[in-house]
Parts: structure tokens; C-alpha cells; sequence
């Protein structure tokens, strides 16, 4: 390890803890079923375990670029998974289901505090026109850990005690710990840095109403309550003032002047429509497989593996290109494949073959790992050094938002469509399979819709290149 160059060190540093976050978000999915049966309770309780997470992390998230500028990244990302490991042992010592609830608030707590900071670690350490490899390595982690986890929790289930599912977490966040305090280096303090309370209150609670709201909009009915309409508005509401207000500081929490960077506001598109694309994926593909196929969640864990690995080789392969060619020879092509192959998954049948989806997926997933990292990578090179820390808590921020939206989206729109084809008479086995094939086509368009967009963001080779001309 020691033989690693420093700047490697402080991205095989915020890997490991970054992976053990998401993958511990993403292993719980799968165990509603068994914590219902264990303390005798009902879906929206225990569905707190997975909202209160992502409430939490989205709430903490803006707090980073004050704190990693005020009191020194790496001093933050070692408090966050230093946080992290205490929520995943109380986690496991909890006997009740409240227990485990705060368990998971802290856990989010540390997610919030970690995720942003550790993108800006890896900026810190590397040089521009070396960042999208280091950033695809590192993504890595956040790409597969989410197609991997509910496999994991799934086994975790079977064979062991619950408690193991925040045991699990334990060798991962403690290397991740020992790793960042021994290679993450101090970054700069400033000590004068004022905190801005009320542009914290209004983006926290705006924020944390909207994840709240769609964190429980598991129906239409639901989503279309008054409470949840009431909350997505207010939310809504209070980010508007937020930027009102925010805008007329000296020492804003966060500085939204870098939105008029166009490659740094695109990226946010392209990266919160890759979300939707990895999302929609994870949520659709379960079903295809186990309520129209009839398989097992072994063989669903399976068509997920070597989509996750294709993944990450396609990150890296991304990465290494936007380094050399720039973001407009990667993420297009990423997108255009992404969205392909999400829209060919639309047309399905039943009688398609198990490895031909398998194979489908794969290819798209190849796609997602070449727009997403290298869209981020890209959008964060086109903002001034300091304001990396704010700029990545914010492209988390829209991208959790965006994430939980496309859940919440093509869960209702599966649910109505079909319940409104039996209602036609149509077969329940046909129509879930055609309102999983409608569900994937909107996605596939929406993403493809994204593409010609994608063309406005520009690299470093770009502005070099502007530079010699204005010589």
C-alpha cells in the first residue's frame, strides 16, 4: 500500500468508507419483509429505516462546504465515519424498532457529511487533467455498492442474524478510518469563516420536506395526500428563498454563482438523468425478473453483478478518456448507450430469454459508468478550486432528490398502469409485463432527450485551447 503514489492513497482512503455507506444504504432495501415480521409492524413504520437515512444525508449534505472550509476536509471526513461507525453499532444493539430508526438518522448524518467532502478530497490531491480517472476509480464504489447490496442483504437475511446487516458495515468503516487518518493530509483551515444559520434552515428544511414527502410516496394516493403535496410545495418554497436570500450574502452557506458555470450547471443534468437511468434499473428489473419470469432472487442478484462490473471498468475507461479527449468524446456516447438499451429493455416479451436481459443490462450499465462519474468530474473542473467542496454537496443534494423522484415515479406509474390493464382484462402476468415495458421506454426517452445537451460541456483541453487562440 505504502508503494501507492499519495495522491492514490487518498482515493483508496474515501473509497472504503463512501462504499460501506452505499452499500449499507442499499442492502437494507431488500429487509422490510423480515424487520415487519420481527417487531410486528406495518410498511410505513419500518419504512423509516430507509427514509430517515435519506432524509438525514440530504439535510446534512449543504453543511459541507462550511465545514470542510472552516474546519479542514479531512478533520469532517474522518468525524463523518467516525459517526458512521457509531450508528452501525447502535444499529446492532438496538431492540426495538425506534432504536434502529436513530440508528439509521446517524448513519445518514455521516453519509451527508462524507459524500461530498470525499469528491473533494480526491480534487485536492490530483491535478485537472488527472481527475477522471482517480474519480472514475473512486465511483467505482458508488456505482456498484447499490447493484450489489441488495444481494447482500438478501444473504445476509437468509443465513444470519439481522444485527449482521449493520455488523457488516464494521471491517470496512474501521480500514476506511485507519486509511483516512493515515494518508488523507490536512487541508487549509479558515478560522473566520461565518456561519450562515438561516441559509442553513431554510435549505435543510426545504430539502429534508421534499426527501420526506417522496421517501413516503410508496402510492399515488399517498404522493397525492395533501401532507405530501403540502410538503413538496413548502419545500419548494423555502429553496426558493433560500436562493433569493443566499444571493444577497457576503458568506453564503452555499455560493450559487457557480450555477451560471454552464459545464457545472449541464453536469447536474446529465448526472441527476443518470441517476433516474441507475435508479429505475434497480427498482424495475426486480420485478421483471421475479413477478413476470418467475425467478428467484438469486438469479436477480445475478443479473446485477456483472452489470456492476461492467460498471466500474467503464467508469474508469471514461474517466481515463475525459482526462485526455474531454467531456464531449465520453458522455454523450454514455448517454446515447444508456438510453438505448434502457429503451430496448421496453420491449421485452414473455418469452425473452433470462441472459438476453442480463445482456441488456450490462450494455447499459457499460453506458452509465461512461456519463455519470465523467459528468461530475467535468462539471466540478469548471468551478474555481475552492468551491469544490460546495459545488459537490450540492450535485449530491439534486442528485438524491432526483434519485428518490425517479423511484417514486416509475413505483406509481408501475402500480396504476397496472392495475388500469387488469382492469381491461388484460392477464396479471401480461400486464406487469407491459407496464414494466412502458416504464423502461419513458426512462430510455427521457435519458436519450438528454444527450444533445450533454454537448455543451466543455474540458480543460477546450479552455487550453481557447486560451492559445486568445494568445
Amino acid at each position: 500500500m505504502s508503494n501507492l503514489p499519495p495522491k492514490w492513497l487518498v482515493v483508496v482512503a474515501v473509497l472504503f468508507g463512501t462504499f460501506t455507506v452505499i452499500l449499507n444504504n442499499s442492502m437494507l432495501n431488500p429487509t422490510i419483509p423480515t424487520f415487519i415480521e420481527l417487531f410486528q409492524t406495518d410498511a410505513v413504520a419500518v419504512s423509516w429505516i430507509l427514509t430517515i437515512f435519506m432524509v438525514a444525508m440530504g439535510m446534512t449534505m449543504p453543511l459541507t462546504g462550511y465545514l470542510g472550509n472552516r474546519f479542514g476536509k479531512k478533520r469532517i471526513y474522518v468525524i463523518g465515519i467516525s459517526i458512521f461507525l457509531v450508528g452501525s453499532i447502535t444499529g446492532a444493539l438496538s431492540s426495538t424498532l425506534p432504536m434502529i430508526i436513530i440508528s439509521r438518522a446517524i448513519q445518514g448524518v455521516a453519509g451527508g457529511l462524507m459524500m461530498p467532502i470525499a469528491m473533494a478530497l480526491i480534487f485536492n490531491a490530483f491535478p485537472r487533467n488527472e481527475r477522471g480517472l482517480a474519480v472514475g476509480i473512486y465511483g467505482i464504489a458508488a456505482m456498484v455498492a447499490p447493484a450489489i447490496g441488495p444481494t447482500v442483504g438478501g444473504i445476509v437475511v437468509a443465513f444470519l442474524p439481522w444485527q449482521f446487516l449493520f455488523l457488516f458495515n464494521l471491517p470496512f468503516a474501521i480500514l476506511g478510518l485507519f486509511f483516512s487518518a493515515k494518508y488523507l493530509k490536512p487541508t487549509e483551515q479558515d478560522p473566520g469563516l461565518r456561519f450562515d444559520l438561516v441559509g442553513f434552515l431554510l435549505i435543510t428544511t426545504g430539502v429534508g420536506s421534499i426527501l420526506y414527502a417522496l421517501g413516503r410516496g410508496s402510492t399515488l394516493e399517498l404522493i397525492l395526500s395533501p401532507f405530501s403535496i403540502g410538503l413538496i410545495v413548502g419545500g419548494l418554497i423555502l429553496i426558493l428563498i433560500f436562493v433569493y436570500y443566499e444571493n444577497k450574502q457576503d458568506q453564503p452557506l452555499l455560493n450559487l454563482a457557480i450555477f451560471k458555470i454552464p459545464t457545472y450547471s449541464v453536469s447536474i443534468v446529465v448526472t441527476a438523468t443518470a441517476s433516474i437511468g441507475l435508479f429505475s434499473g434497480i427498482f424495475l428489473l426486480p420485478l421483471l425478473i421475479q413477478e413476470v419470469y418467475g425467478l428467484s432472487e438469486v438469479q436477480t442478484g445475478l443479473l446485477f453483478l456483472p452489470a456492476a462490473l461492467l460498471t466500474g471498468v467503464f467508469m474508469t475507461v471514461g474517466g481515463k478518456i475525459l482526462d485526455i479527449k474531454g467531456p464531449k468524446f465520453v458522455i454523450p456516447i454514455g448517454l446515447v448507450i444508456l438510453g438505448s438499451f434502457t429503451l430496448a429493455l421496453g420491449f421485452n416479451t414473455l418469452s425473452t430469454s433470462f441472459w438476453t436481459i442480463l445482456v441488456l443490462n450490462c450494455i447499459r450499465s457499460a453506458g452509465l459508468g461512461m456519463c455519470n462519474m465523467p459528468a461530475t468530474t467535468a462539471g466540478m473542473n469548471a468551478i474555481p478550486d475552492p468551491q469544490v467542496a460546495q459545488g459537490s454537496a450540492m450535485n449530491n443534494v439534486i442528485r438524491q432528490v432526483f434519485s428518490s423522484f425517479g423511484i417514486v415515479f416509475f413505483s406509481i406509474y408501475y402500480e396504476v398502469r397496472r392495475a388500469q390493464l387488469v382492469a381491461s382484462n388484460s392477464d396479471m402476468q401480461q400486464a406487469t409485463l407491459q407496464s414494466l415495458n412502458e416504464a423502461f421506454m419513458i426512462a430510455g426517452i427521457f435519458i436519450l432527450c438528454i444527450v444533445p445537451l450533454s454537448f455543451v460541456l466543455k474540458g480543460p483541453q477546450e479552455e487550453e485551447k481557447l486560451e492559445r487562440k486568445h494568445a
